[in-house]
């Protein structure tokens, strides 16, 4: 004689799902299916979720997967846009006041930059049209002492507000470089004053962001991730204090601390830096703080967005 199976109320089919997980042997695993079970059951009962938005969800879905490609990871822009990333860093990266804050690394990273001398420019396309920009500090422990031969891994967007990944005929190593502090924990680089820019919005991110009335812009900042041996790797911007979308950033990455001021310069100013050649040009100086001991897991290239 066949079984009889009850029809399941949603509540005992969720528990059901959750008990198929029982024997998995990794706990940590074990753990994550079923709170996400649980949490992924819990929204749709919440809801009242019907079978034409679950359709519409899972069409969304395969559209992510179509288009993301070795330059446009578009689950990350999913996840950026959602504040999921942001959120996940703050858990990761606990720090005590006075230490630089970490924030989102964002889908432009790309490891391996050019190793740069002290104060050398990142520019290196010729018509590139930003303001030029002379930015310095030192790198610092949080005892307040200078950390020599640390690495600051830079990168940022052109005038066009474009990074180099975005353009495959541009020059790759446009706007994006790696410099050492010197004994005194001095840096210094030339880049360009950054300026707002959307992430990709002509996919289902993009779709999601109209749908619901929001912008895909972000506020003008510098990447960039300082390494150093004996203490705690940071991931951080530094945003234009001066900036558009400060507080509206489509990713949710901005922190007050994180603000920083460029300030104006003149074409003739006695302090302009020889690798500045030309017109007004703006100054940036910043300090980062590093924690010491500990390490940040390993950064990961999550993909290009193109």
């Amino acid at each position: 004689m066949a079984a009889t199976v009850r029809p399941a109320t949603p509540q005992e089919l969720t528990e059901a799902v959750v008990r198929r997980f029982d024997s998995c042997e990794d706990e940590r695993l074990r753990e994550l299916m079923q709170s996400l079970v649980r949490h992924l059951h819990g929204f749709a009962i919440e809801v009242g979720l019907s079978e034409a938005e679950w359709g519409t969800a899972i069409d969304e879905l395969t559209a992510t997967g179509h288009i993301t490609n070795a330059r446009r990871q578009e689950f990350i822009l999913w996840s950026d846009s959602l504040g999921l990333s942001n959120l996940v860093d703050v858990l990761a990266n606990p720090l005590p006041p006075g230490v630089t804050e970490s924030t989102v690394i964002g889908p432009f990273y790309v490891a391996n930059s050019p190793l740069r001398e002290y104060g050398e420019s990142m520019v290196e396309e010729a018509d590139e049209q930003g303001t030029p920009a002379w930015v310095h500090g030192r790198i610092l422990g949080d005892d307040g002492e200078p950390v020599p031969g640390a690495e600051l891994d830079v990168w940022q967007n052109g005038f066009d507000e474009l990074y180099a990944v975005q353009k495959p005929e541009g020059e790759e190593d446009h706007l994006r470089g790696r410099y050492l502090t010197r004994a005194d924990g001095a840096f210094a680089f030339t880049a360009v004053r950054p300026v707002p820019y959307p992430i990709p919005y002509d996919g289902p991110v993009g779709k999601m962001l109209e749908a619901t009335g929001r912008h895909p812009w972000r506020p003008a900042h510098i990447h960039v991730i300082v390494r150093a041996p004996g203490y705690r790797t940071v991931v951080t911007h530094l945003f234009d204090e001066a900036s558009k979308y400060l507080d509206s950033d489509a990713v949710f990455a901005v922190k007050p601390s994180l603000l920083r001021r460029f300030v104006p310069r003149e074409a003739d100013d006695p302090e302009r830096p020889s690798s500045i050649q030309r017109g007004d040009w703006v100054s940036l100086e910043s300090d980062i703080t590093l924690l010491r001991g500990g390490e940040r897991a390993a950064v990961v290239d999550p993909g290009r967005t193109a």
